[in-house]
């Protein structure tokens, strides 16, 4: 069960258990047609005298020579052959794991185990789950060391952040490319959360925020840091607060329409250009205005929603062209 659950595998235990008559060879031999091969040897299967001879071709020459994975694991005081490799003791079971993963076996360090890491280690690498972690330290701490149990480590700040910014954020950081609404990209979002084994490293958690399928999600302690003047964040946040004057809010609108549009983060594009067209209109500043509203109406013509676009056009050729035509004529 343990492997079932954290390294993505079908375990065949009928097909692996040794019948009446039947040797570990032979097993290993049958086994080939898998993947993946772990041979576990015990006190029970293990011959009292195994001479090499009788297990060299299948344990060894044979796997090599089908390109498969075979792995042995020693279950009690048994004496398996010395020279069979990767070899693990039962106790051994996550390293098993992150092997069967198709991580590389690495030397074992010799470390102080922190109890708050191992906490998280049981709750969320062992099994599928979520829980809070005691620290800043702890979290950082749990991802060093636990890292190659996932397929990959998202880490959302969620703060004041809408919907559609927070996929976005998750999007970019698993490399994809969502063009479509928040609703859709969720969906699709879950669906990847289904089929891979994340771990979701939140701060600031949302209600409605929630993964299923095979990621784990911790929750790290604290505030989200500050965004850098130049993210996509702080961007996102000027336009919403409007703390800024006019001339910088346009200037970060058109800086943040280039990079959402480029990372394909289309729903997030749509709620700045909406935000920067507001304030164009409260403003009168007709050429932020056709910025904007051309850049919705883009948008939501990709999206078919055709009707909706059209109206936009409609309302800002009815204000801009007219009114910047007669402005160009006057001067």
């Amino acid at each position: 069960m343990f492997l079932d659950r954290g390294a993505d595998v079908t375990i065949l235990r009928e097909e692996g258990e040794l019948q009446p008559g039947e040797g570990l060879a032979e097993k290993a031999r049958q086994g080939l047609v898998a993947d993946i091969v772990l041979l576990l040897f015990s006190r029970h299967s293990l011959p009292s005298r195994w001479p090499r001879a009788d297990w060299e071709d299948a344990l060894v020459k044979e796997p090599a020579e089908a390109g498969a994975r075979i792995g042995f694991v020693r279950c009690d005081d048994c004496n398996p052959p010395r020279v069979l490799t990767p070899k693990f003791e039962l106790s051994e079971i996550r390293e098993l794991k992150r092997w069967v993963r198709g991580h590389p076996m690495v030397p074992k360090a010799v470390r102080e185990t922190n109890p708050d890491v191992e906490v998280l280690g049981i709750a969320l690498a062992d099994r599928v789950g979520t829980e809070t972690a005691a620290s800043e330290r702890a979290a950082a701490e749990f991802i060093e060391r636990f890292e190659q149990d996932f397929d990959a480590i998202v880490r959302l700040d969620c703060g004041n952040r809408t919907p559609a910014a927070l996929a976005g954020d998750m999007a970019q950081q698993l490399e994809l490319r969502l063009e479509g609404t928040a609703r859709e990209n969720w969906e699709r979002l879950r669906q990847v959360c289904v089929e891979r084994r994340l771990l979701i490293a939140v701060r600031e958690p949302r209600e409605g925020l929630e993964f299923e399928g095979r990621t784990s999600v911790m929750i790290v302690p604290g505030a989200a840091p500050e965004p850098e003047d130049d993210s996509i964040r702080a961007v996102q946040h000027a336009l919403r607060a409007r703390k800024k004057d006019w001339t910088e809010l346009c200037r970060l609108a058109r800086i943040g329409r280039r990079v959402l549009r480029d990372a394909g983060r289309i729903a997030e594009l749509y709620e700045l250009m909406e935000q920067w067209r507001v304030g164009a209109e409260e403003r009168d500043d007709l050429t932020a205005l056709d910025e904007a509203s051309r850049e919705l109406a883009w948008i939501l013509e990709g999206w078919g929603e055709l009707d909706e676009a059209r109206s936009i056009e409609y309302r800002r050729a009815e204000r801009c062209d007219e009114q910047m035509l007669l402005g160009f004529e006057e001067g």
